[in-house]
């Protein structure tokens, strides 16, 4: 036959395939040529590989190798091909078949496998099928040994692989097949094994064929297998076997079978392991230990495999098999393939309790611990969700007897991992790192000391920061903003999507959490090791203990869980969230006692109890949801008392409304409406409606005392008033604390009701005079005030006791340091909000300013204080002298009944006496310069010089007030009116003898010991008021010629040594002494009243102190030293005081020895003195103790000479007098007119310009400035116009 063209083209495509073609295919039908290339002949391919072809291996592997690429490029024209002849299909099987039984070589053996498979599957025809099948059961029939059964087995294996069907059609119609396979299983030859292996395994994976060969593997291949499983060495047969032994745990039956087989099936805590047969449990354990990742994983995946069908019926086997301590040994390896069925099987494995007994956690936590640091590096989050979803479980399930962490170190490490996790971004590995650390947060797990407090302070920082961050941000952050709307009222963000469903399971999981730790805290409390953590360095203090930790926990969740919880939507729908979240709430009262009551203010301000009422009634009612009414109840019960405790109720009462709650607070659950109607039932009301009636009383009471008002106020107040009608009606009396609640709403909502009736205002009066002590019943409010003052029944009764409460509560902890006798503050005095409206009654009535008044008298010291503040403060803002003369009368009507009453024992009679003397002092009117002195104000003047002499040196505080008033009388009046009050005072003997002791008390030895020796501060002030009204009576006696009952002796050489000796005395106290020596000088001794002496010296007088006598020369010079001195302090009034001293001094010494007085005044260092006191500035010479000064030591050249009085005239002359005030004019104009008179200028131009001014000024008078003369200076009143004239 000649080549047909159409092939000579194709013979680079056809490759080697053509050699063949070239000698053979003359021979065949063009029908077996493929028509695509290679265009290799079906026919000449058959008769190279038949055995009688004569061909060579390499030939036959390079044909087997055409036909397989020819398979794979073309199979549908390959099988279209040889489907035109089933007997040629048939040879050729049997031609492959024969290939793998005849031919040793290993390629070619797996090649014609391959081949043969590819055809089958191509053909998908049975007859070809079944033929296979035949002849591999021919083969193995006649087969002598196992030996040969490699190629066979492992055909089958693979056909059932590719042909699934053909498990069914193998096992039900060559079922002798199995015999030959239990045989390959016994036969010595482990590649004989893998592939009979192999074979089970493509068996078994068919459910059907699984569940026909279910008694062949009873009865005769289970044992087999497990021994061939044991006795595997090659990694092949260990693979297939491991491969079948999936297929076989994939159903109960065999897993029952197997475990039964190895006797361990039902094993339970006691049982024994038998040693000497082969357990599935050891085998695994031994192919866990190998080296082999492969078969590690494999290994591990068949426990998990066996776990899952029944945890409790299998895990024994494997516990007691100690497979646990191996699977925690290799969570130290770095391979996440492996680690992931480790974690499945461990934790499957924690469903039985022998787990944990035999303390294999206790072994393998710390490996835990450190895999699960190893994976946080990894950025595998289902590999860290399965670690942490096992040591959640292992956490929850450890038993309380066997304490898990057996060091410190791995505790603290544990909770490092747990914070880490929860920071993850990945939400599902951070749900189940809460679940963890929800689980850690037990006693026994941290009790041994020393609790590592401050890793878990961290870890609930971390939870709690994690859940805020999840949440959207809302408009307000801070805490328990008053602009929250509640259940339906706090900021919530959007809809109940997936997102937030997510975030609301994690919330709740973070709240169970913190709930956990709390309840970690109460536990410790009654552990001292714990509560002390001994093994805390001292030095830290608080830090590290359970007292930090407590305090931590509170603020955490006053910062952090609180505002997240409300700011998340699934607040307002799911209800076990907020049964965790009050329960937390109830639990912080216990772990922090002494911030519960602050704590439970802050909750309460914040809306807590209207939030919880609305939970209740949404959520409650029906009997629904008792786990959230159980906590909203105990939350509720628990802030009542916190909050009654706080306001100092009696144990016994508190006892009897802790009953009322706890009975009632269960039933509560109604709506805002159903609440008015609720309390206004004036029907006949039993009694445990009653008790509910109270209960929402008191409940409204501290939600309304903290400013949060959720009821209409006008429906309020009428249901109160119908409640009160109510209780009267049927003769009840209401605890004290219930009755001061609905006291309370009463006058919080008067404003938005009409007034009361006559019938209410009765109910009300005869409740209050049923109550023993009203401050049982008293709040705290201005609304409080306003509504008992304003009703005339309820003041006239109860008007003084709510005053002195109110005074009692008010300004509390802020006591003001200044002396509140004082008139005339340096800045006004800081007016509390609430005092508004007391001041505002006092306007209108004066019957509570009376009331006022004896409250002073009778109340005790800290609110006489308060009403002296407050009648201050009204005094200053209404200076009415009616009002002055009503409360003058009524003091003297106290001062009469005190001496009628209290006779010798007066000053005993009232501790708040020095009080009333204050504020005696305080009405006087002090901007008035004459005011005429009535019959009123001479006995006031009179009861206080007696009471004044009734007292001793002791009582410095009742003499400041007295003191104060007597120089009042002798100032601020007119010349008749001062004339007789000098002639009331000068009448008191003992007052002059009492006043002869204190001026005594100046010159007192120090006592040894104080830094500043001398009188305390207050007896300075007395000894200063001493000498002022010393001063003050003196001047008038000697200015009246008034009879002296009792004259005053002072020691003028005592006088003159405290002058001198005043550097470390307050400047007022010197002021009062030079007022005094100027009063003295200016009567040249001469005083009826005031004697003053000096000691015998010894030696006689000189001639100059003959003339100067009391004086001495010595003395005098001495004075002049120490006026100097105290000028150079460049104090105001003391500058005053002693320039007006000063000048009574020259003038006494001008008239006594003229000589004495020009020595004085020329002396060098006035003129230093001077300008020290001119270096203030530009014309500081304008100031009118300056100019006073400077008029002395006019005509002295060398103090100021005529250039110094030259250019004083040339600064004058620039000055705008408007601008001057009248003691500068006055001042300027005598020192004109003194330069005039001495002739001090030889120049005729300034002495012009003298006459120009004087001129100038005696036409100019400034307008009066209207100044408070009588000022209160440390607690002493003091005249200016007494220092300065």
């Amino acid at each position: 036959m000649e080549a047909r063209p159409e092939l000579i083209g194709d013979e680079e495509a056809t490759g080697a395939a053509m050699l063949f073609y070239e000698r053979a295919h003359f021979r065949h039908d063009p029908r077996w040529l493929l028509p695509q290339p290679p265009r290799l002949c079906l026919a000449c391919t058959v008769e190279l590989l038949q055995p009688t072809s004569g061909a060579s291996l390499v030939r036959k592997k390079h044909m087997l190798s055409c036909f397989h690429d020819a398979l794979t490029k073309h199979a549908t024209s390959v099988t279209q091909v040889l489907a035109q002849n089933e007997t040629v299909c048939t040879h050729l099987i049997g031609i492959l078949f024969g290939l793998l039984r005849n031919i040793k070589d290993g390629s070619i053996l797996d090649l014609s496998m391959e081949v043969l498979i590819q055809l089958i599957v191509q053909l998908k025809l049975g007859p070809f099928v079944h033929y296979l099948l035949e002849e591999c059961q021919k083969e193995l029939c006649n087969m002598p040994t196992m030996r040969d059964s490699l190629a066979t087995m492992t055909l089958l294996g693979k056909m059932v692989d590719s042909i699934p069907s053909l498990a069914e059609i193998l096992v039900i119609e060559h079922g002798s097949l199995l015999e030959h396979q239990l045989k390959g299983l016994m036969y010595p030859n482990e590649a004989v094994k893998a592939a009979v292996c192999y074979l089970y395994g493509k068996l078994y994976s068919s459910p059907i064929v699984a569940e026909k060969l279910s008694g062949h593997f009873r009865e005769k291949l289970c044992s087999l297998f497990l021994t061939t499983l044991d006795n595997a060495q090659t990694k092949e047969l260990q693979i297939n076997c491991m491969g079948l032994l999936r297929q076989l745990l994939k159903y109960d039956l065999f897993v029952s079978i197997i475990m039964s087989k190895s006797g361990m099936a039902g094993s339970s805590e006691n049982a024994e392991v038998p040693q000497e047969e082969t357990t599935l449990p050891l085998v695994l354990k031994k192919l866990l230990l190998s080296r082999d990742e492969t078969l590690q994983v494999a290994s591990v995946h068949c426990m998990a495999a066996m776990l899952m069908r029944s945890p409790a019926k299998y895990a024994p086997a494997f516990i007691h098999a100690d497979v646990p301590e191996f699977l925690f040994e290799h969570l130290s390896c770095s391979s996440e393939v492996l680690l992931c069925p480790v974690y499945s099987c461990l934790l499957l494995l924690t469903e039985e309790r022998l787990f944990f007994s035999k303390c294999h956690t206790v072994y393998g936590i710390e490996s835990l611990v450190r895999s699960l640091k190893r994976i946080l590096q990894l950025n595998n989050p289902e590999l860290l969700k399965q670690g942490l979803l096992l040591f959640s479980e292992i956490l929850k399930r450890q038993p309380e007897e066997i304490k898990l962490f057996t060091n410190s170190a791995t505790c603290k490490d544990a909770g490092a991992v747990l914070q880490e996790a929860v920071r993850s971004p990945v939400l599902e590995v951070m749900a189940e790192a809460v679940g963890a650390a929800a689980a850690f947060f037990r006693k026994d797990h941290l009790g041994s000391p020393p609790v590592p407090y401050g890793e878990l302070q961290a870890l609930v920082q971390a939870l709690l920061d994690r859940c805020a961050d999840l949440l959207p941000p809302a408009s307000q952050r801070a805490l328990f903003s008053r602009d929250l709307a509640l259940v339906g009222g706090y900021p919530s963000s959007g809809g109940p999507g997936r997102a937030s469903q997510q975030q609301g399971e994690i919330l709740r999981a973070s709240l169970e959490a913190f709930r956990n730790a709390c309840r970690l805290a109460m536990e410790f409390r009654d552990e001292p090791s714990a509560r002390e953590n001994p093994f805390t360095a001292p030095s830290t203090e608080k830090e590290g203990t359970l007292e930090s930790f407590s305090e931590f926990l509170l603020s955490a969740c006053d910062s952090l869980c609180i505002p997240t919880v409300m700011r998340h939507p699934e607040q307002t729908t799911h209800p076990a969230l907020m049964e965790i979240f009050f329960s937390v709430l109830n639990s912080l009262f216990i772990i922090v006692p002494h911030m519960k009551e602050k704590f439970s203010k802050k909750l309460a301000s914040s809306s807590f109890i209207r939030l919880t009422l609305e939970l209740k009634v949404r959520f409650c009612g029906g009997q629904r949801n008792p786990a959230l009414n159980h906590a909203c109840s105990n939350f509720l019960y628990s802030l009542c008392l916190n909050l009654l405790s706080s306001e100092e109720t009696g144990a016994a009462a508190r006892e009897g409304l802790s009953n009322i709650l706890q009975r009632s607070l269960p039933h509560i659950n109604l709506g805002s409406s159903e609440i008015l109607w609720f309390l206004s039932d004036s029907l006949f009301v039993d009694e445990a409606t009653r008790q509910r009636q109270f209960c929402f009383l008191l409940l409204l009471y501290f939600a309304y005392i903290h400013e949060d008002r959720f009821l209409p106020e006008a429906e309020l107040f009428s249901a109160v008033k119908s409640f009160l009608l109510s209780i009267q009606d049927q003769g009840e009396c209401p605890p004290a604390a219930v009755f001061r609640a609905a006291l309370y709403l009463l006058v919080i909502c008067q404003d938005k009701g009409e007034p009361l009736e006559k019938a209410s205002l009765s109910a009300i009066r005869k409740t209050l005079e049923s109550i023993p002590d009203l401050s049982q019943v008293y709040s705290h409010h201005p609304c409080t005030l306003r509504f008992f003052l304003t009703y005339p029944d309820l003041l006239s009764r109860f008007g003084h006791r709510v005053l002195e409460l109110w005074l009692t509560w008010e300004d509390r902890g802020n006591k003001e340091t200044e002396d509140p006798a004082s008139p005339a503050p340096a800045r006004p005095p800081a007016l509390p909000h609430s005092w508004g409206p007391l001041l505002h009654i006092l306007k209108s009535s004066s019957s509570v300013l009376l009331i006022l008044l004896d409250l002073v008298y009778t109340s005790p010291i800290d609110v006489a204080q308060k009403v002296l503040k407050v009648l201050r403060i009204f005094l200053e803002e209404n200076e009415d002298i009616q009002v002055g003369s009503l409360l003058r009368g009524h003091f003297l009507q106290i001062l009469q009944q005190l001496l009628v009453e209290s006779g010798a024992s007066l000053l005993q009679a009232s501790s708040n006496l020095p009080l009333l003397l204050s504020l005696l002092f305080l009405v006087q009117p002090k901007n008035e310069a004459q005011k005429e002195l009535d019959s009123t104000d001479l006995k006031l003047l009179h009861q206080v010089s007696n009471l004044c002499g009734r007292c001793s040196l002791d009582d410095v505080e009742m003499l400041q007030p007295a003191f104060n008033f007597l120089y009042w009388n002798l100032h601020q009046t007119t010349p008749s009116s001062r004339k007789r009050a000098v002639a009331v005072i000068l009448s008191s003997t003992p007052l002059l003898t009492l006043l002869q002791k204190i001026l005594g008390l100046t010159w007192k030895e120090p006592a040894l010991g104080p830094v500043l020796p001398g009188p305390s501060m207050k007896e300075t002030a007395l000894l200063c008021s001493g000498w002022l009204l010393t001063a003050s009576l003196s001047a008038q006696q000697h200015l009246g010629g008034l009879e002296v009952h009792q004259k005053l002796t002072v020691e003028l050489n005592k006088v003159l040594h405290t002058l001198t000796f005043s550097k470390r005395k307050a400047a007022l106290f010197s002021v009062s002494i030079l007022r005094f020596l100027r009063t003295a000088l200016e009567q040249n001794f001469s005083s009826a009243l005031v004697t003053l002496v000096s000691p015998d010296s010894g030696w006689s007088p000189s001639w100059e102190d003959s003339t100067l006598s009391p004086l001495s020369l010595y003395q005098v010079l001495s004075l002049v030293i120490s006026l100097q001195n105290l000028l150079v302090q460049k104090d105001l009034l003391l500058t005053q005081a002693v320039v007006g001293c000063l000048e009574a001094l020259l003038d006494f010494l001008q008239t006594r020895s003229p000589d004495v007085a020009l020595h004085v005044a020329s002396q060098p260092w006035n003129r230093f003195l001077l300008f020290t006191l001119l270096d203030a500035g530009n014309n500081s010479f304008l100031n009118p103790e300056i100019l006073r000064l400077m008029t002395l030591f006019v005509g002295s050249s060398s103090i100021l000479g005529e250039d110094d009085i030259s250019y004083v005239l040339q600064e004058t002359a620039k000055v705008n007098f408007s601008e001057l005030s009248t003691a500068t004019l006055r001042a300027l104009s005598s020192f004109l007119l003194q330069v005039q008179s001495k002739g001090a200028l030889s120049n005729t131009a300034s002495a012009m310009a003298v006459q120009t001014l004087l001129e100038t000024l005696s036409g100019r008078t400034s307008p009066p400035l209207h100044h408070q003369d009588l000022v209160c200076l440390g607690g002493v009143a003091v005249s200016y116009s007494h220092i300065q004239d």
